[in-house]
């Protein structure tokens, strides 16, 4: 795979961590950039975040120009888009943390607090557990059921189900994953997730959607 791979710098993703497991799967040209000219080439995109939605979406929408070319990219061109953790959940329309924030607005749904009704059951969901696809999303090329690796207090309540391609329990159905024409969003992270996550994310640099 020669092409190139955006791998979006706006200050709030593991961004080494994803880089290695990119060059891993058998990326050769990743570019971490947070230079919208070059988001417009790109051939795929992925998207990281970690920490708060707000802090997430703010930071996005702090780089001139860079929804515009996302949005260009993913939604018009229809090139392969990978979201990670809360890159994934600023696909959503809002996230409620530190008040309401406005999403990419690209899959409907709110991300909302993890809020289990069993008090043994911890917040934030962290550590291994099962990625159990959705029956719409079994012959889905680039997921697969398995397990893999999760940290998170929000979770991504999307309003359309054939939008949400896998789930995990925590206490209650969390979305694993979303998945709407060329746009994946996964709420694990692939780059901490060994055998699993790697064998997805070479999965997603073969996919042509």
């Amino acid at each position: 795979m020669s092409e190139a791979l955006a791998l979006i710098d706006y200050g709030a993703g593991n961004l080494h961590s994803v880089y290695n497991a990119l060059k891993a799967a058998g990326a050769h040209h990743v570019a971490v950039t947070d230079d919208p000219n070059l988001v417009r080439g790109a051939q795929r995109i992925v998207l990281p975040g970690v920490g708060s939605f707000k802090a997430c979406a703010e930071g996005l929408r702090a780089i001139s120009g860079m929804t515009e070319a996302l949005e260009q990219r993913v939604l018009h061109d229809g090139v392969p888009f990978l979201g990670i953790c809360v890159g994934m959940q600023l696909l959503a329309t809002r996230g409620l943390e530190h008040g309401t924030t406005r999403g990419l607005g690209w899959i409907a749904g709110d991300v909302k607090l993890i809020e289990p009704t069993d008090p043994s059951i911890k917040v934030p969901h962290m550590g291994w557990n099962d990625v159990a696809l959705l029956p719409h999303a079994r012959n889905h090329p680039v997921l697969e059921e398995g397990e893999a690796y999760f940290l998170h207090s929000y979770h991504f309540a999307a309003s359309e189900g054939h939008d949400v391609a896998a789930m995990t329990d925590h206490g209650e159905g969390l979305v694993a994953a979303v998945a709407k024409d060329n746009m994946i969003g996964v709420q694990f992270h692939p780059e901490k997730s060994q055998a699993y996550g790697l064998a997805m994310l070479e999965r997603f640099l073969e996919w042509k959607p």
